[in-house]
């Protein structure tokens, strides 16, 4: 929960970015960017702005002074969460209509979706404030601070790369290509080129192993380090077969032995990695976006996770989830929820008075098992803070267990570097800390592609990966795997194969010639 170190309350209220519709705009900062980067302190509260722009939307509690005018006025990670989660077999929203939700929730989105349209603007904005940044670390810029405040800044500088590059792999998973600006495009007249899938592939893997090289191995908390490139670089490669038409499966092995190789251990409590005490889960959780009540209080990001799956419609449960009001957002789907064994302690669901199953539509308030999995409760299981905004929970965004699961999916996909009893080995540590016994151990005949989606579902629900996870298996559009209310029907139903991605935005295609939505 304790924000990164250079974060602070301070320094976020120092930075007031102007809106950006355009790629090439220059966001204003305080009063000019040249005052803003004439310290270190200027830099550090620019940096502080990048981190926390996943999780916040503008300068004030709650999201006063937002950075961007949107449709929705979201968060980053409660957007991803939105895309991420709710069109697949995991979770199911409730107040679709109201929420312009029902397109996303049916997989029957178009260009003009709101959601798709915010979600491609903020992180096209986070990759403007990263390459702002970045044009004031070159060397004249540095040239009037001394040697050891240059060292401080260009350390900055290779984070600031490293969120760039976790940006620019958002907008690859999402939408498979899309317009190119970095700290040397030109700022006005400039219309970006258009990148497809293997460019902006080839441009990450180059800024992850660039940077990864300098990076600390023990960074400060929620701060790029050597294993939050590792990781990205992991999950980019993984992805690879999706984004480039090729195999990068001995890459994605790869990286994922660079991570291990740096010491991290999986915690033995899973409830812990979610609750308002992860902060201190740093043996597991490798990279993060931290939130705080006090100083980065937000209706979204771990927010969101929490308020939105506590239920409203029976008795009192707020404090199982740690905070003072439930907003009933969403509840699971059955197809996940069945996948869980009994004893698997990540089968953290309430299930009284509820079906697991519909029988109904997805917005009916007693059917789908609600999840709680993440909490506001500290290590005692008392609330962290009592607030009718914020919790103190972090949204880990690399966990060792992705990394095990990965190295394990990376040899079944042909990857050599480990054998197949290695990585049964990997699989097996995270089953025996779900099971806390042997009796979640898998055998070899066992270990295959078709256990592996199904295991990433039980270990990562409500992390912003089962679209994803989907695309790559082939089981999201299409019609190889239907679950209820795919394609807005009870029984699910095949969808077509263009909303394995999501289309560039309308407004989008109309001022940048250069760019086309091909199944669309």
């Amino acid at each position: 929960m304790k924000l990164y170190s250079i974060m602070t309350a301070a320094a976020l209220a120092l930075v007031a970015f102007a809106c950006t519709d355009d790629l090439d705009q220059k966001p204003v900062i305080g009063t000019t960017s040249e005052q803003i980067y004439s310290s270190v302190e200027g830099y550090q509260s620019v940096l502080a702005k990048i981190y926390g722009s996943y999780s916040l939307i503008g300068a004030e509690r709650g999201g006063g002074s937002s950075d961007i005018s949107s449709n929705q006025g979201q968060d980053m990670l409660r957007t991803l969460f939105n895309l991420q989660e709710l069109p697949t077999d995991d979770a199911a929203y409730k107040y679709m209509s109201g929420d312009n939700l029902t397109d996303i929730s049916y997989i029957s989105w178009d260009e003009n979706d709101v959601w798709v349209s915010d979600a491609y603007y903020r992180l096209y904005y986070i990759i403007a404030l990263s390459n702002e940044f970045l044009r004031y670390c070159d060397e004249g810029s540095l040239s009037r601070f001394d040697t050891t405040d240059q060292s401080e800044i260009r350390q900055y500088a290779l984070e600031a790369r490293f969120m760039r590059a976790y940006t620019y792999y958002i907008v690859l998973d999402l939408f498979g290509k899309g317009p190119f600006v970095d700290e040397n495009s030109p700022m006005t007249a400039y219309i970006p080129d258009a990148y497809n899938g293997k460019e902006l592939y080839d441009y990450i893997k180059s800024e992850i192993d660039d940077v990864a090289e300098n990076l600390p191995a023990n960074p400060d908390y929620a701060r790029a380090g050597k294993g939050a490139a590792y990781a990205l670089g992991a999950r980019l490669a993984i992805n690879g077969q999706v984004y480039t038409g090729e195999s990068h499966a001995d890459d994605a092995l790869d990286y994922c032995r660079k991570v291990m190789e740096l010491g991290y251990s999986l915690e033995s409590d899973y409830r812990k990695l979610f609750n308002a005490d992860n902060d201190k889960r740093t043996n597991e959780i490798i990279f993060a976006f931290a939130t705080d009540n006090a100083n980065s209080a937000t209706w979204g990001s771990a927010t969101y996770f929490i308020a939105g799956a506590c239920p409203n419609d029976g008795d009192d449960v707020t404090g199982l989830y740690g905070v003072g009001t439930a907003w009933g957002n969403f509840s699971m789907r059955g197809e996940v929820t069945s996948l869980f064994a009994e004893e698997d302690t990540r089968r953290l669901f309430l299930t009284d008075g509820r079906t697991e199953f519909f029988t109904d539509g997805i917005e009916t308030a007693a059917q789908g098992y609600r999840p709680n999995k993440w909490t506001n409760l500290d290590d005692e299981g008392n609330q962290a803070c009592v607030t009718d905004i914020g919790v103190n929970t972090d949204f880990g965004v690399f966990r060792l267990a992705e990394i095990y699961l990965t190295a394990a999916e990376a040899v079944l996909r042909g990857a050599t570097g480990m054998s197949r009893s290695e990585v049964l080995g990997l699989v097996n540590d995270v089953r025996y800390r779900a099971y806390g016994s042997d009796n979640g151990k898998i055998t070899d005949a066992q270990l295959n592609l078709d256990f592996i989606i199904d295991e990433r579902a039980r270990e990562f629900y409500h992390e912003l990966m089962r679209r994803t996870d989907l695309v790559r298996f082939g089981r999201f559009a299409g019609s190889n795997y239907n679950w209820q209310w795919k394609g807005g029907v009870l029984d699910g139903r095949g969808v077509d194969k263009r909303y394995d991605v999501y289309p560039i935005p309308a407004t989008e295609l109309a001022a940048n010639p250069n760019l086309k939505n091909e199944l669309y």
